[in-house]
């Protein structure tokens, strides 16, 4: 048994489920996808089985029409080809083609579109003899020979229950003209797939669920995973604690060496404090000199009562002072306005 703390009992991160999407390990069933096919064929067939038979019935009506006239030169026989491969192909193009859209809909639906070069890299593990032994005999197999087994036999009693209610009315079908006997046919096979295709989409749609259950299940990582994750991903957590008490010592530092020089600091009460120097004929417009916010904008207020610097509550202009202007920028134009009737409201009380 694992030691405590190395059990996988964290669910996978992004970058976990992002790393097996580019290795082409998704949460998928291939049953999902052949049953969806499958009940799509079968609506097809219920939809327009009708029109397609009575397509492939004119055209045998004109071959067996025409056949006694068709000549030998190679010419004609071409041309009769032709005639037949695209006669043909206008009753079961359409079939193929709502079959492959219902397959890549149900695999698009199960996984998004998937482009993973690395699923399909040669590996010596898979041609590896051992390898596949341990493949074929573990646990996943067994239980994949488990789940087929089991829904074979539901299909197949699902299918033979719904066929015997029709065998009566397949008897009679010898004595009903060919048209007739093809529209009874096609009605006891659409009914037959619609049984049969229903029963195995609903054991899909459980192995679904079982696969994408258990493709969490092995994604699962320890304690010691996340944190290592975490720490290559946003950075070891000491040394972010250290580079934000770095940053601090640093803001203070400046905080201490210019608002002295300050000409007034600006504050909203609580929140922020910006510290603005303004020498006539040296500084051409006000500069913001240092800023802080929270406990560093309390330090900055002491340190400008302690040097007889003015502070000067005015939430607005210090809000936008705080966020727009970087320390040792100069303020822009618009704030001109703002920040004149501060400095002449200090210039005042300076006399």
């Amino acid at each position: 048994m694992a030691e405590a703390g190395q059990e996988k009992t964290e669910q996978p991160t992004p970058r976990r489920l992002q790393e097996a999407r580019r290795r082409g390990q998704v949460a998928k069933s291939k049953d999902l996808s052949a049953a969806v096919v499958l009940m799509a064929a079968v609506a097809l067939f219920y939809a327009a089985g009708q029109s397609a038979v009575a397509g492939l019935e004119r055209y045998l009506v004109w071959y067996y029409t025409n056949c006694a006239s068709f000549g030998l030169p190679e010419k004609e026989l071409y041309w009769v080809l032709i005639r037949s491969a695209l006669d043909l192909m206008t009753v079961f193009v359409p079939v193929l083609m709502v079959v492959m859209a219902a397959a890549m809909i149900s695999n698009v639906m199960q996984s998004g579109f998937l482009l993973a070069p690395e699923a399909v890299r040669a590996k010596l593990d898979r041609i590896s003899p051992q390898e596949g032994f341990k493949r074929i005999f573990s646990v996943n197999s067994l239980v994949e020979l488990v789940k087929s087994i089991f829904k074979v036999a539901v299909v197949g009693l699902v299918i033979y229950l719904v066929a015997v209610k029709y065998v009566p009315q397949l008897l009679l079908v010898y004595f009903k003209n060919p048209a007739q006997e093809v529209l009874e046919i096609m009605a006891v096979v659409t009914a037959v797939g619609a049984a049969g295709g229903g029963s195995f989409l609903i054991l899909a749609l459980a192995d679904y669920y079982y696969q994408r259950y258990n493709f969490y299940k092995n994604l699962r990582m320890t304690k010691q995973e996340v944190k290592d994750e975490y720490k290559q991903t946003e950075g070891d957590p000491q040394i972010k604690g250290w580079l934000r008490k770095r940053q601090r010592e640093v803001a203070m530092n400046r905080i201490r060496q210019e608002v002295p020089r300050a000409t007034v600091v600006v504050t909203n009460p609580v929140h922020y404090a910006v510290a603005l120097r303004y020498e006539e004929g040296v500084t051409p417009a006000p500069l913001v000199v240092a800023k802080g916010a929270g406990d560093i904008a309390h330090r900055l207020k002491e340190i400008a009562v302690e040097n007889s610097v003015p502070v000067v509550e005015n939430p607005p202009l210090a809000r936008v002072l705080f966020q727009q202007v970087d320390v040792g920028k100069e303020i822009p134009a618009e704030l001109y306005q703002s920040v004149a009737e501060v400095l002449a409201m200090v210039f005042r009380l300076k006399g």
